[in-house]
This record gives C-alpha cells, sequence and structure tokens, in this order.
C-alpha cells in the first residue's frame, strides 16, 4: 500500500470536511439564518437555546483546526454528536437532503466522514502531524511487507 496517497487522500478529506463545517457555521449559522435566528430554530426543536450557539462554537472551531492540521482527530470526534444531531434535527424530512427542510442524508454522510477522519489522521500538509495509530501502522505495514 503507498502510504503517500493513504497521507493525501486524509489530506484531501480533512480540508473537505472543514470546509463544510466552516461554511455551515460562520456563513449558514452566522450570515444567512444569523445565531439569534439558529437559536430560535433550536428552540422550535426543543433544545436549549445556547445549545445552538455551542453548535456554531464546534463547527467554526473544528472546521478550522481540521483545516489547519491542527488536533485533527479531536477535532473530527468533537462534530460527531453535532452531526448526529443535525441528523436527529432532519430525520423528519425524509432520507433526501433536497427535500423541504432539509432531509437527514447529508448530516448523517458528514458523521460517517467525521469518524472516518478520526482514524485517518491528519494527513498531508498538517500544522501538527498526524498522531493516528491508523496511519502509523499502515506506514509499518507497508515497510516491513
Amino acid at each position: 500500500m503507498n502510504t503517500k496517497n493513504v497521507a493525501h487522500g486524509a489530506f484531501i478529506t480533512r480540508i473537505s470536511l472543514g470546509l463544510v463545517l466552516i461554511a455551515h457555521s460562520l456563513y449558514l449559522k452566522l450570515v444567512v439564518f444569523t445565531l439569534p435566528g439558529t437559536a430560535d430554530f433550536f428552540v422550535s426543536l426543543g433544545l436549549p437555546q445556547a445549545s445552538a450557539y455551542a453548535v456554531f462554537a464546534v463547527e467554526a472551531l473544528a472546521g478550522m483546526a481540521l483545516v489547519l492540521g491542527y488536533r485533527v482527530e479531536l477535532a473530527a470526534a468533537a462534530t460527531i454528536p453535532v452531526l448526529l444531531g443535525a441528523t436527529w434535527a432532519h430525520w423528519s424530512n425524509g432520507w433526501l437532503f433536497t427535500n423541504d427542510g432539509g432531509g437527514w442524508e447529508y448530516p448523517l454522510f458528514l458523521a460517517a466522514v467525521a469518524a472516518a477522519q478520526i482514524f485517518l489522521g491528519a494527513g498531508s500538509y498538517a500544522l501538527i502531524g498526524s498522531t493516528s495509530r491508523a496511519t502509523s501502522s499502515l506506514e509499518t505495514r507497508s515497510v516491513t511487507s
């Protein structure tokens, strides 16, 4: 197995997930819906208003950490409860995200990508190199095989 390709694949996944999270926090929640509007939506779901601000912070900070390649496994892990919460919030709208109100396919897919990122580690071009055991074991296997 070519570990260089694995590292580049982890990099592409990391950047893609990070940019989506930044777009959903800084643009969608802050600019389009506004933070008070997002908080009102959370309240309409029966969630505390403060949880909207916590979700905004997790998405923005984790997204930036992923793009920079800083504490990637922790950043990806922090997003999974948020993304599963978004899956729950959109569940009644059906599967397709193009449905009215957005379905649950997209946030569930992003949760799966975040889980994969934990195992892949930071990959190439990271501020802080990957600490993932999966990447290390891939490198070990390819060297000893």
